[in-house]
Order: structure tokens, then C-alpha cells, then sequence
């Protein structure tokens, strides 16, 4: 199990348990809380609406070709803005915290 902390959109903080062996990422956990993140394409990297900010120093994967297409079209991106559809949930990741980003305009 690991714990991962997501800020929502009030600044409101969230402590998130999840296992690391069901393959779930980082937006689908945020809406198994029933955080407001909508993932509409279903986690393809279609869409930002999965955008958040990770604001620890949490070692992750690069981004791919698709997700950092969807960031060049994304609102409010920063240089630790990630899609959380693209964050596999793996044991290197407890204690990582993440701030949901502004929903588009």
C-alpha cells in the first residue's frame, strides 16, 4: 500500500491509500476518492482533464510523445504538470503529492 496526497482544486488535502498491483494510475484513483478529476478520454492522454500539478520531488517515468502533445494544448501548465491518466501507481510513488490544476477555461 502507499499513500499519495492530492490538493484539490480548494486546497483542501486528501491522504489516498491505494495497492500498487491492480495497474491503476493516478486519475483513476483520484476518482475512486471521488475527486473532481473527469479523465474523459478514459486515460489516452486525449484530454487534460486529468492535469495535476506534482509539487514533491517524486522520481517518475517521462512523459511520452501523447502526453506531452496533450500538455502543448493543456490550460494553466507548469513545468511539473503531469496527466494523472499517465501515472501508473507503482511503490516509488508513496508519499508523492500533487495539486489538481485549474479546470479549463
Amino acid at each position: 500500500m502507499i499513500t499519495i496526497k492530492v490538493i484539490d482544486r480548494e486546497g483542501k488535502e486528501h491522504k489516498l491509500e491505494t495497492p500498487t498491483d491492480m495497474n491503476l494510475n493516478l486519475m483513476e484513483l483520484c476518482k475512486a476518492y471521488e475527486l473532481p478529476v473527469e479523465g474523459t478520454c478514459g486515460g489516452m492522454a486525449l484530454c487534460s482533464t486529468c492535469h495535476v500539478y506534482v509539487e514533491s520531488n517524486t522520481e517518475l517515468n517521462e512523459a511520452n510523445d501523447d502526453e506531452e502533445d496533450m500538455l502543448d494544448q493543456a490550460f494553466f501548465v507548469e513545468e511539473n504538470s503531469r496527466l494523472g491518466c499517465q501515472l501508473k501507481l507503482v511503490d516509488e510513488m508513496d508519499g508523492m503529492v500533487v495539486r489538481l490544476a485549474p479546470e479549463s477555461l
